[in-house]
């Protein structure tokens, strides 16, 4: 039959992963998958994906890409994925694609979400998948920094270039809260995101709700490509939901 190319859409709990990179002596994404790979006969040398997510930080739309001599349909490759992958990974699509996709240079959108709730006392079954905060978010006061994200803007305030010497412009196509019960969830869909983005950006933004940081903090680091404040919001809250194409 011959090798084809396929493309997956992966979801994996990023709790006990260093990563999506493979590294030599560390449990990553990409290890745990190629592993899985070559048990079904793959005999490639490293695999494409859309994005590397940071140790912590979950995916339910990765996209990956191989080349795989493959006898039967998607279904059954899927099925054979899945039953060597270990229970924190799991493929939910498998497509054969063109010779030339590649998941990262052909995206035109990604789409992540970021899971926080309001508690005083910590929360064991939540904190896996969501940043506890206190005190209090108030929604209103973080509604109209939020729309000053959207656009194109020069973000260097709040990460760095993915390749050295790289673009710190990034085009913001929506960014939005909601609120449900103790729960905020942040949706933010761009053309793509610098190294630490998402985070540097949910940390703003909730120092705000918080009412710790003035409310025209984001238009300000977006003028002057400085961020006042240091750290980053928890890589458990952030969510690789889906990545767009044409």
């Amino acid at each position: 039959m011959g090798s084809a190319p396929y493309k997956v859409i992966l979801s994996y709990n990023g709790s006990e992963f260093a990563g999506f990179q493979r590294q030599a002596n560390a449990r990553t994404v990409q290890g745990e998958f190629e592993t899985s790979l070559r048990r079904i006969g793959w005999q490639g040398k490293s695999i494409l994906a859309a994005g590397r997510t940071d140790a912590g930080v979950h995916a339910r739309g990765q996209v990956v890409k191989f080349n795989l001599d493959w006898a039967h349909g998607t279904a059954e490759l899927r099925e054979a994925l899945n039953y060597y992958l270990p229970r924190d990974m799991a493929v939910r699509d498998v497509m054969e694609t063109s010779a030339d996709f590649h998941p990262r240079f052909d995206a035109k959108g990604r789409h992540y979400r970021y899971f926080l709730f309001c508690q005083p006392v910590r929360d064991p079954l939540r904190e896996d998948c969501a940043w506890r905060v206190w005190p209090e978010l108030e929604l209103a006061r973080m509604q109209l920094p939020t729309k000053a994200l959207i656009g194109s803007h020069d973000f260097r305030a709040f990460g760095s270039p993915t390749t050295k010497g790289g673009t710190t412009i990034r085009e913001v196509f929506s960014a939005a809260w909601k609120q449900e019960g103790d729960e905020f969830i942040f949706d933010i869909i761009g053309n793509a995101f610098l190294y630490h983005m998402v985070r540097r950006i949910v940390l703003a933004l909730v120092k705000i709700g918080q009412g710790d940081a003035p409310e025209d903090l984001i238009e300000e680091s977006l003028q002057t490509g400085e961020f006042p404040l240091t750290g980053l919001a928890l890589a458990e809250g952030l969510v690789l939901e889906d990545v767009h194409y044409s």
